[in-house]
């Protein structure tokens, strides 16, 4: 099946196994984008009605003088750097693909992973999980968007496992915790998300898991859905599993936890 394919089909279609599916409901971001049009405009008129007012005198400024040090301290005496051990952008600036937690015993590689290239997914593939591609490109690219790990894997008949990490130029500051909250708001939707607030996974702050209602179809299995959203740093995080029988909330919160202990 494609990635992109759905369950659904005519029904005198044989059943099929679930594969990735393109997740829905990723327009909240584009939403968003347009409130924030409308917030620019309307500052934009404000600053026109502020230019035409007379000038208001400000505040003398108050600030103690600031000191600073004679000379630099010796080099004995200087603190020293972080161990790379401590220091998070050493560690997320090497190969992040070496970030992906390791294959679970039991799972196999995805063959059938099209939309990974070693390891890598392209700014294009992500942006077409989403309803409106090409805006999602645009945006992606204004927020500086800087590479994009991934690992898909397979176990059993039908169970599938697809994980993203998408990272963000540091300097950007918010970009991951931002596309991280836009995802998480649809998701009580009903339609476009899982239908529920989800779970929040331990020590990641917003990062949440969710179970999806089974998406029944006369003719074909069932599909079952799970999904996990976080954010750590500059790296957006994303975990999928698909099946045709239950995921329980174990399955999708161990890996959510064991990729958040990994960053």
């Amino acid at each position: 099946m494609e990635p992109n394919d759905t369950i659904s089909g005519a029904p005198d279609e044989p059943p099929v196994a679930p594969g990735r599916q393109r997740p829905r409901g990723r327009t909240t971001l584009l939403i968003a984008a347009a409130a924030l049009l409308g917030i620019s405009g309307g500052t934009a008129v404000g600053y026109g009605i502020q230019a035409e007012r007379p000038p208001t005198p400000l505040p003398a400024l108050s600030q103690a003088e600031l000191a600073y040090p004679a000379k630099a301290l010796p080099a004995d005496k200087a603190p020293a750097p972080l161990p790379a051990s401590q220091d998070r952008q050493v560690k997320t600036d090497g190969d992040l693909r070496k970030l992906l937690i390791d294959r679970p015993a039991g799972w196999s590689e995805n063959k059938d992973a099209d939309w990974l290239q070693d390891g890598w997914m392209t700014v294009g593939e992500l942006a077409r999980d989403f309803d409106e591609e090409d805006s999602m490109f645009e945006y992606f690219l204004e927020s500086d968007i800087r590479r994009i790990a991934g690992a898909s894997w397979v176990k059993g008949a039908d169970r599938e496992a697809a994980i993203q990490l998408v990272q963000f130029s540091s300097g950007v500051g918010t970009s991951a915790a931002e596309f991280a909250n836009g995802q998480r708001a649809y998701m009580a939707d009903p339609e476009d998300g899982a239908g529920n607030e989800g779970d929040p996974v331990k020590g990641s702050g917003e990062g949440r898991y969710y179970l999806y209602e089974v998406d029944r179809e006369p003719g074909y299995e069932p599909f079952y859905r799970a999904r996990a959203v976080m954010n750590r740093g500059d790296i957006m995080i994303e975990i999928d599993l698909y099946d045709s029988r239950p995921i329980s909330k174990k399955d999708i919160r161990t890996l959510a936890e064991q990729q958040l202990e990994r960053l």
